[in-house]
């Protein structure tokens, strides 16, 4: 297995990438994060972890609400391309022993691949479960998803067939793809991705489920146009950071540790 580069996106969602970063960092060999210049935060912890962090306005370009897409694509900008690349959401989890799981699959240079998410619906819900998702892979034979975690609906378009999502899409580099420009919101700009390969060539992984975090259990969209939910963690945040934009229940996102000289 060569090299894996992921390419995040968060804006107002540095509390999910707070309990996913340093994970994920574990699993790839490089990560990008894009995020936009009020997002104090999320700056903070790309300092913290060492990674590059790119900091932007192209998701309100031409007045869009939240243009996912252009800024997917500026961040797949600053990879090498030397090898596989994925797009994650910062609110998703990769698996305990992601390169092995990969490395069994024997992926093919012209594929898009996706797998299946297990939502863990609140915070309170995965602070008490996730000692559970180790291992997820046991007795040599046996992928088993956590009870306590259901699995999230896959895309099967009646037209298009399986569509590898935006939470976890991962394709070779020497295939080169942009993310298409979807004006206004978040909203189909994967599934136009997806289907720029053919039915044949998008693969759904079944060696692992990812973790997909949420705060709150919402309707199917609730953040396409910028975030919404309320913070994922507890109710007693401090409010000693500089990012003083919302999450949409009134909850500041606290400034991350940082050095002090």
């Amino acid at each position: 297995m060569k090299t894996i580069e992921a390419v995040v996106i968060c804006y107002n969602y540095s509390d999910f990438l707070e309990v996913t970063l340093p994970h994920n960092l574990d699993c790839v060999d490089r990560l990008v994060v894009v995020t936009h210049p009020s997002d104090k935060h999320t700056q903070r912890l790309c300092d913290k972890y060492s990674i590059d962090c790119i900091k932007t306005e192209v998701f309100h370009e031409d007045n869009d609400r939240f243009n996912k897409g252009r800024a997917i694509n500026l961040g797949l900008s600053n990879l090498r391309h030397d090898g596989w690349l994925v797009h994650l959401d910062a609110d998703v989890l990769l698996p305990p022993r992601f390169h092995h799981a990969l490395h069994m699959a024997k992926l093919d240079k012209k594929k898009l691949y996706g797998c299946d998410r297990l939502n863990t619906k609140t915070y309170e819900n995965w602070e008490k479960h996730k000692h559970k998702t180790v291992p997820q892979h046991a007795w040599r034979f046996m992928v088993n998803p956590q009870e306590e975690f259901p699995v999230g609906s896959r895309l099967v378009h009646l037209e298009y067939g399986y569509c590898p999502i935006g939470y976890f899409q991962l394709w070779h580099s020497s295939v080169r793809r942009q993310y298409p420009i979807v004006c206004g919101s978040a909203e189909h700009s994967d599934v136009l991705f997806a289907v720029q390969w053919p039915r044949e060539d998008r693969i759904l992984l079944p060696e692992f489920f990812v973790y997909h975090l949420e705060s709150e259990e919402v309707k199917m969209g609730a953040n396409w146009g910028g975030r919404k939910t309320k913070a994922f963690g507890r109710a007693t945040f401090s409010t000693v950071g500089q990012n003083q934009n919302p999450t949409g229940n009134g909850v500041i996102i606290p400034d991350c540790e940082s050095p002090k000289y």
